[in-house]
């Protein structure tokens, strides 16, 4: 029973990549599947169950493993380069697609609309986290707003991801701009305690 529900779940995944979310339904995905089509009804109640399953278990499936790369992670250009071949990965096996088509669902369904953020925020976790401990000891401690750092981070990959579709020297121009910004980072991170005094007060005056 466990191997149909996979089964389904990625047949739902492939359905999507293959149809878009306008084209996937209960045939597309039981032919994806393999199996008939009564047993999505049976194992998830509905094709909207069995879509909104399979977005949270194929975003886990692929966090899993990122979580493990991010606790080697000691700098933001280390971070950023953890995104890039993420990026590239994801890409690879056609995620994107299905996250664009996921995204678009979700703008005129509110309960795909729930899931999909759900598993959007299962890649924001990890990653406020990581910019929480990174940030720690810097000046820009207690300045960035690490919660809000870590949605605009994500969102700006899922942007470039789709992007890069259409454009990709400027989403590889945009992705080299983030890392000379790390770059700028590290450069803070290395100032003498005065000029990092001094800086930790422009910033607490300019955010007022």
């Amino acid at each position: 029973m466990a191997d149909t529900r996979q089964r389904l779940i990625d047949g739902a995944i492939d359905a999507i990549r293959r149809h878009g979310i306008a084209g996937t339904s209960a045939r597309t995905i039981a032919t994806a599947a393999g199996v008939n089509q009564a047993l999505i009804f049976y194992h998830f109640g509905s094709v909207h169950d069995l879509l909104e399953a399979a977005c949270l278990a194929s975003t886990e499936s692929r966090v899993a493993p990122f979580r493990d790369r991010l606790d080697g992670v000691t700098s933001l250009r280390q971070l950023l380069d953890v995104g890039r071949r993420l990026h590239a990965e994801e890409r690879s096996v056609g995620n994107v697609m299905v996250l664009a088509q996921m995204l678009a669902g979700a703008q005129s369904d509110p309960k795909l609309a729930e899931a999909t953020s759900a598993a959007l925020h299962l890649w924001i976790a990890p990653i406020e986290g990581v910019l929480e401990r990174l940030l720690a000891d810097s000046p820009l401690a207690g300045f960035v707003d690490t919660a809000g750092l870590a949605r605009a981070v994500s969102a700006g990959f899922i942007g470039l991801e789709l992007f890069e579709g259409v454009d990709p020297a400027g989403a590889h121009a945009a992705l080299d701009a983030l890392d000379r910004l790390g770059a700028l980072a590290e450069v803070v991170d290395d100032l003498g305690p005065v000029a990092r005094r001094a800086l930790s007060a422009k910033l607490r005056k300019s955010a007022k």
